[in-house]
């Protein structure tokens, strides 16, 4: 049996800003009249506002049950501002809702990337991004904003998984992103312009209180589809973000979405999905590092002899159990232990022999939606999560 130690690791806070929130760039192209917030409807309002929509009728009746169950989360018609990438999930995430009825004005947040690391590429890869997200929107009729945020991806995200790096952990940069951009400044950003809720792509779920039951929280949920689930990367969004947002991929698989963007016409439906880390696109992991962190020559010793192997480029271009990048003869090697203070980094052939398991592992920054968390004595389940950036 597998055994979790919760440690007492300080939980994410917040960089200390360079500046105001918003930059100093036109937040928005233009600003809409506020409309009052409204909570979610009760459940009998629910059921009815998920009635099938004219708009609809003719697509497949399973994907159209799929539709008005996950798009018609409340009373319509909601306002609701919809983040685009100009990928597939984004659009028919906003698709749906705007077919449940709701009113919908579409979001493309541009971060830091765009300009600063343009000499990369011979076209910035966004200028595509965002040339789909147009089209999607013209095709829904539906308006799109840019929303620019570069300052509050440095302070927020960049600077702190540079840190990282430094100390020789591996950060998860999408868990940043969700909390502290596309629900963090996005949020605050639009706070006053009346939109009820904020919605996107991803594949997760939440379940609101109705309004009979304002006290109780919001619960974040699995997604129908386990394989493409994002909930791991939306752990540490706290209460008041929960209640904001609505995710209407949650009860629909990857096979159906592009089934529906098919269906729907949408222009990017035969887009690929985006791989890797969500801000870097074509720029390499080992250049985002070097150019931030630079190179510091160092040696590679066996773990279970400490024979010499050879030189690296600094520890923080590598994680544990990686493989890829090591360039030793022999293999394969895997990363088993970094010493940041003397810039070594240890390998083994045994990564995955029976004497390096573990039975126990530490984990920190835990977020309990509830914000009481469990008992002491409470017995969990956990599920693992391994990103790779190599």
């Amino acid at each position: 049996m597998l055994r979790v130690v919760v440690s007492t690791l300080p939980t994410l806070r917040p960089l200390l800003r360079r500046g105001p929130l918003l930059n100093h760039k036109p937040l928005l192209r233009s600003r809409l009249q506020p409309w009052p917030f409204r909570a979610l409807s009760s459940p009998a309002a629910a059921a009815a506002a998920s009635a099938p929509s004219a708009s609809v009728k003719g697509e497949d009746v399973a994907l159209e049950e799929h539709l008005t169950r996950c798009a018609a989360a409340g009373r319509a018609p909601l306002r609701v501002a919809v983040l685009v990438s100009g990928g597939v999930d984004s659009s028919v995430a906003l698709r749906l809702l705007h077919a449940a009825g709701h009113h919908c004005t579409a979001f493309y947040l541009k971060i830091w990337f765009q300009e600063d690391f343009r000499n990369f590429w011979s076209e910035c890869p966004w200028d595509e991004d965002l040339k789909y997200a147009q089209a999607v929107c013209d095709k829904i009729d539906v308006p799109l904003e840019v929303v620019h945020l570069s300052d509050e991806y440095w302070n927020y995200v960049v600077s702190h998984m540079i840190n990282e790096y430094r100390c020789g952990r591996t950060p998860n940069p999408d868990v940043l992103c969700n909390t502290r951009i596309k629900f963090g400044a996005f949020l605050e950003a639009i706070e006053n312009l009346g939109f009820d809720y904020i919605a996107s792509g991803h594949y997760a779920h939440v379940v609101h209180p109705s309004t009979e039951n304002t006290e109780a929280p919001s619960i974040l949920q699995l997604s129908k589809d386990k394989v493409k689930d994002q909930t791991y990367f939306l752990s540490h969004l706290s209460q008041p973000q929960l209640r904001r947002l609505l995710f209407p991929l949650g009860c629909i698989t990857k096979d159906e979405v592009r089934r529906l963007a098919t269906q729907m016409g949408l222009p990017n439906q035969g887009r690929k999905d985006s791989q890797g880390i969500c801000f870097l696109g074509k720029v390499k992991f080992s250049e985002f590092v070097e150019r931030h962190i630079g190179e510091m020559e160092g040696i590679i010793l066996e773990a279970e002899s400490g024979d010499y192997l050879g030189k690296h480029r600094g520890f923080w271009f590598y994680t544990i159990g990686q493989r890829q990048g090591l360039r030793l003869p022999g293999g394969p090697w895997y990363v088993v232990e970094k010493d940041v203070q003397n810039n070594v980094v240890f390998v083994s052939r045994n990564y995955y022999s029976l004497d390096k398991r573990r039975r126990t592992f530490r984990v920190g920054s835990l977020n309990w939606f509830d914000s009481s968390g469990p008992g002491n004595n409470e017995q969990l389940k956990c599920k693992e999560s391994c990103l790779s950036l190599y």
